[in-house]
């Protein structure tokens, strides 16, 4: 929006500068950090006065319960203001014209996946008897919302349409690529539909101590934020010998948004937090990274990338089909993270840790973004 509103209102040299990326996705990122910090305690106390307190029950496991006492009544549904900033910083600050045709569809997934996850924390908070929508009501509003978007991606925005439509890139291997525009694009369709649905879930799953799925997301932006501005530019994703998805550069601006509504919300959810997410933030943040990876072509990478997402994600599916298939357990408690607060390690070292390897993740997705 700036970028439109800057002819009628700034000097020429200020326009030149709007044209940029990196000046828009440092906007971006400043903008919904400061939205963030501002909106953060008028929603906090906001929902403190509906008693919209976390919940530490019905779990399963008296021990988990134990140790989460202390979050009883501690306001959640905190992503309302983090997806907030994030939006409201996005639409500002991107481009919504010519080859910039992926801007749109990225806010509507993450506003989307956001009243999902709004509608489930509603549920789980205001009737007693539940944890939330049914798993398949859940999911299934998911999956509509992905297909929507990726099929606006394949038709409307013509995604690599020069090159036949969409390609499913291997890591390291230059010469391979898959056509998913086959039968109609159906299996584009299908891959859509797992990463972005897939993000936002793995996201939710590791949200769960302080700070622990916000301080994740914010390294994963910074890469994401690098691999799509890599892959928007013609002269990089030739030097790097990547495909080059024109208009893929404006998501490093969504990027920027997200990496500073994530440290925005940090501010709050550090420990001890002063407020929890809920799925409204961890589903509309987990789509926002599977949404870049898509429109970048990197899904595989974002394997990388989204590490820790993937791993505390595995930990669960593995802990569900070893009870049900030896009835032994793997880990003391899934997802990863309870497992080594089961084993004693202290709540804040658990999440300082994973920040680590988060980061150390990232970087080692962009080093290797050029091995082919």
């Amino acid at each position: 929006m700036f970028h439109w509103l800057a002819p009628w209102i700034l000097s020429e040299d200020a326009c030149r500068l709007l044209g940029y990326i990196s000046f828009r996705t440092a906007g971006a990122a400043v903008t919904a950090f400061l939205l963030a910090i501002l909106l953060g305690p008028r929603v906090i106390g906001w929902l403190q006065r509906l008693g919209v307190g976390e919940r530490v029950d019905g779990t399963g496991s008296q021990r988990l319960e134990e140790l989460h006492a202390h979050k009883r009544g501690t306001p959640t549904m905190g992503g309302v203001f983090v997806v907030g900033a994030i939006l409201l910083a996005a639409v500002c600050w991107l481009r919504f014209d010519g080859e910039n045709r992926f801007s749109w569809p990225g806010i509507v997934l993450i506003g989307g996946f956001a009243a999902v996850g709004f509608w489930d924390d509603w549920v789980k908070l205001h009737n007693p008897l539940k944890r939330g929508i049914g798993k398949r009501e859940k999911q299934g509003a998911l999956t509509a919302l992905a297909l929507l978007v990726a099929l606006w991606l394949l038709v409307p925005a013509g995604l690599q349409a020069g090159l036949g439509g969409p390609h499913l890139y291997v890591p390291f291997l230059k010469d391979i690529a898959v056509p998913l525009a086959i039968g109609y694009g159906t299996p584009f369709l299908l891959l859509a539909v797992l990463v972005l649905t897939g993000a936002a879930n793995a996201v939710n799953l590791t949200d769960g101590l302080d700070g622990l799925a916000t301080g994740c997301i914010a390294t994963a932006a910074v890469a994401y934020a690098g691999i799509t501005y890599a892959v928007g530019r013609v002269d990089w994703s030739t030097y790097l010998l990547v495909p080059h998805v024109a208009g893929a550069g404006e998501m490093a601006v969504l990027m920027g948004a997200l990496l500073g509504g994530a440290l925005g919300f940090l501010w709050f959810n550090a420990a001890p937090a002063l407020v929890f997410m809920g799925d409204v933030g961890s589903l509309g943040l987990g789509g926002a990274l599977g949404y870049a990876a898509l429109v970048s072509r990197t899904e595989l990478v974002l394997l990388v990338v989204g590490g820790v997402f993937v791993v505390e994600a595995l930990s669960v599916i593995l802990q569900v089909a070893s009870f049900r298939l030896r009835g032994k357990r793997i880990f003391r408690c899934a997802p990863l993270h309870h497992h080594f607060q089961f084993g004693g390690m202290p709540e804040t070292r658990v999440v300082v840790r994973t920040w680590v390897v988060s980061a150390l993740l990232a970087l080692c997705s962009l080093a290797l973004f050029k091995v082919r």
